[in-house]
């Protein structure tokens, strides 16, 4: 009888040093997985801080450019204003004249 109840304290022993084993494992894969999703976090947080980075930098340039679009069409238009000033001082005598002309034809 002392030989099985030896046996079975051998066995209540291995039982308690696999459930130690175990709860160890568990615990160490609980902290790798705490600190994966750390590491995942800090990954995503430099790529969103990236990401943010280049479309404040695709912002300004854009904006920059409009600016300069802004500046481009304001002196275009300006040359077309002095373009047709220039076409009307050409034709003002003629049209004068002609208003003249059915002015004086219409009194008749």
């Amino acid at each position: 009888m002392d030989s099985s109840h030896e046996g079975i304290q051998m066995l209540l022993t291995a039982e308690q040093e696999a459930q130690q084993m175990v709860a160890a494992a568990r615990n160490l894969k609980t902290t790798r997985l705490r600190q994966a999703k750390e590491e995942a976090e800090k990954e995503a947080a430099l790529y969103r801080s990236n990401m943010e980075s280049e479309h404040r930098k695709k912002v300004d340039e854009t904006s920059g450019n409009s600016g300069f679009t802004a500046e481009r069409l304001g002196e275009e238009t300006e040359e077309k204003i002095q373009d047709l000033k220039k076409a009307a001082s050409e034709v003002q005598s003629d049209v004068v004249d002609m208003l003249i002309k059915y002015v004086k034809a219409a009194k008749c």
